[in-house]
């Protein structure tokens, strides 16, 4: 058996020939084992050599080996295919490319893509690998001029019984069919759909769905006119899910990068088709008796009015827009809800003026929550496209009903996104229409609505400014500070060092600063980490001054604190803080509160004092006037922790000796 590798630059995949395991083998030797041996270990070169972002553009061909040992690497594949273990039958499918390299593309076409085909009958995580790979398998097959090869399992993929198999069938029919000529189209991809198209199990049918944008570009007239027809037939099936298929085909909803070759028909097919086919359909699905069918209508009316002039749309979509926007069944009018804003900006100018206004309200005080909290998500962005007069005559009211909703959803979403319509309204507006909502909502009796409008107040300070703001909403806060959820409490603190800016020292101090000293000890440990971070942020704010008067006696007093965790807190907050200082002040105010807490009783507290002076040492050492008392002040400290009955105290005292070196 001889072993030729191509690219013989690439000395990783060359070394395969020095392994030893190959070249202890005598010639009679079990070919297997020495098939095994290449293909798992290519297989772990190749892994490693993506991992690096390198080209793995060699190919493992065995050659010069009588005709039965040739099939040996087919044989290694066939064997763990058939293993009870799935995770080898995994393994197997993972190591397809490698095994089509060592063959080559004529026996990959001829030997390889067939005993694919006849072992489909397998779990379905393997399928599921195994439709993944075949859509990235044309070049083992010799390139485009023979990717049709690859229909045919695909085939049988796409017709099983579990989903997510067959939508990864489709997706790599899909991607195959974009490398097809219109004579491979012709001949295998166009008559695979019809297959599919009149199959008896509504599995394949569902799957046909999908695979009709594909290659649509490069079909003949003729072919195009029958596969037209033939959508037509399975938009109007008695299966719903294959109806359901046919309308998501329409315009398939893409939220991640996943089945990126699944295109909507919408877009391959020509204004002329659209008008004398899509919008029939269209209408059909809109008037399903099913409403999983009807709400993936919404998608695809978006859709086709990007592709129709406005009056087009005006006369062909709006009478159907109408009927899905008073639809009886709430989830259709909840996806018409979630895609207000896309959908408005689809249509047009004069539809949205004229006709999705008063619609917009009506879906605003609609009978189910759900609705209602969607429509709330879309409030800013329409009211961005109409204009002020409307949104203050019109949805100002809407949203005044919708903070007293009983559905504690709605008004956590109204909380979320009212404050998008200040910089709409203007300084003036918002301070007679907004704020006494704003101020309504932060006494919600819902944490979540509280929350959520305080995420907000930021935006709202843009337009009416800090001034008027902390006048009319601080109250609020400063009361919302001590609420009993403490993820308020902490949306609060978040706030602060906002205010802080705009407030400054003086006024800062008189309202909010024993606040702020408070929820250093806070029952909750994030509130105590948060509160923290929160003072470094004001000392960077105000300056070492205002630390020097203001934080640092706050922080001596909780050092001789009973409770150990709020002495714990002091030496958290002086290795947070303390890039912020200035040296002298290190020295002479915040070094002896540390060193005064290394003979606590409390173990913790004492590998904390070692770790906090590890951070201190190197900021002493940045001014000549404190860098002497490192050595003064902190090696004997240093040197009495470092004989500590504590494991723990002693490992942490020598790391801080390390640094103080």
């Amino acid at each position: 058996m001889v072993v030729v590798v191509e690219n013989k630059q690439n000395s990783s995949l060359t070394s395969l020939l020095s392994y030893p395991e190959i070249s202890a083998l005598e010639p009679a030797c079990d070919v297997v084992e020495a098939a095994k041996f290449l293909v798992t270990t290519a297989s772990e070169l190749a892994c490693s050599l993506n991992s690096k972002k390198a080209l793995l553009s060699s190919f493992i061909l065995i050659m010069e080996a009588p005709a039965d040992e040739q099939l040996y690497p087919i044989a290694v594949l066939v064997d763990e295919l058939k293993h009870e273990d799935t995770t080898l039958r995994l393994n197997a499918i993972r190591r397809l490319s490698t095994i089509a390299c060592a063959l080559g593309p004529q026996r990959t076409r001829d030997e390889l893509v067939p005993f694919l085909d006849e072992s489909t009958d397998d779990e379905d995580e393997v399928l599921l690998a195994l439709a993944e790979e075949l859509g990235n398998f044309s070049s083992c097959v010799g390139g485009k001029d023979y990717a049709h090869i690859l229909l045919r399992p695909l085939e049988t993929l796409a017709a099983v019984e579990e989903t997510v198999v067959r939508d990864m069938a489709v997706e790599s029919l899909c991607k195959t069919a974009e490398l097809l000529s219109e004579q491979q189209l012709e001949d295998y991809y166009v008559p695979l759909v019809k297959r599919l198209s009149s199959g008896d199990w509504f599995t394949s049918r569902t799957s046909a769905a999908g695979l009709f944008a594909a290659g649509y570009s490069n079909m003949t007239k003729e072919t195009l006119d029958e596969m037209r027809k033939l959508f037509a037939r399975l938009a109007h099936d008695e299966t719903p899910m294959v109806r359901r298929a046919s309308a998501k085909a329409l315009s398939p909803e893409l939220t991640t990068n996943d089945f990126h070759h699944l295109q909507k028909l919408a877009n391959v097919y020509s204004r002329e088709n659209i008008l004398s086919d899509l919008i029939p359909l269209i209408d059909s699905l809109a008037r399903d008796e099913q409403d999983s069918v009807r709400l993936l209508v919404v998608d695809a009316v978006i859709s086709v009015a990007e592709r129709l002039e406005s009056e087009e749309v005006k006369s062909n979509l709006l009478p159907i827009l109408k009927g899905m926007i008073v639809d009886r069944s709430w989830r259709v009018r909840y996806m018409i809800a979630e895609k207000y804003v896309v959908l408005s900006n689809a249509v047009g100018e004069d539809i949205l003026k004229n006709d999705l206004i008063p619609s917009f309200a009506q879906i605003l005080k609609d009978n189910e929550a759900e609705v209602r909290t969607a429509a709330c998500s879309q409030l800013p962005g329409f009211a961005n496209l109409i204009e002020k007069d409307v949104v203050l005559a019109t949805f100002v009211p809407c949203a005044k009903d919708l903070i007293t909703d009983t559905a504690q959803q709605v008004r956590a979403m109204l909380a979320t996104h009212i404050s998008g319509l200040a910089p709409i309204l203007g300084k003036e507006l918002t301070l007679e229409h907004l704020q006494p909502l704003f101020l309504q909502l932060l006494k919600d009796e819902s944490s979540d609505v509280r929350l959520n409008i305080i995420r907000q107040l930021e935006r709202v300070n843009s337009v009416i400014g800090i001034e008027l703001l902390s006048q009319s909403i601080l109250p609020a806060v400063v009361e919302l500070a001590e609420d009993k959820q403490w993820r308020v409490r902490l949306a609060i603190i978040e706030y602060i060092p906002t205010l802080a800016r705009q407030l400054g020292s003086d006024v800062f101090d008189k309202q909010l600063g024993s606040l702020c000293m408070s929820w250093l000890a806070d029952p909750v440990y994030s509130i105590r980490e948060a509160a923290i971070t929160n003072l470094k942020q004001l000392i960077e704010v105000f300056g070492s001054d205002w630390a020097t008067v203001t934080v640092v006696p706050q922080v001596s007093n909780m050092s001789a604190d009973s409770n150990y965790l709020h002495r714990m807190t002091t030496l958290f907050a002086i290795a947070t803080i303390a890039p912020a200082l200035e040296p002298k002040l290190l020295d002479e105010k915040v070094l002896p509160i540390v060193l005064s807490l290394a003979e606590d009783p409390i173990p913790n507290i004492r590998f904390n004092v070692a770790k906090t002076i590890e951070a201190l040492v190197p900021l002493l050492k940045q001014s000549n006037d404190t860098a002497e008392e490192v050595e003064a002040k902190i090696t004997p400290v240093l040197n009495r922790l470092g004989e500590d009955t504590d494991n723990d105290v002693r490992y942490f005292t020598h790391k801080a000796l390390l640094t103080g070196k």
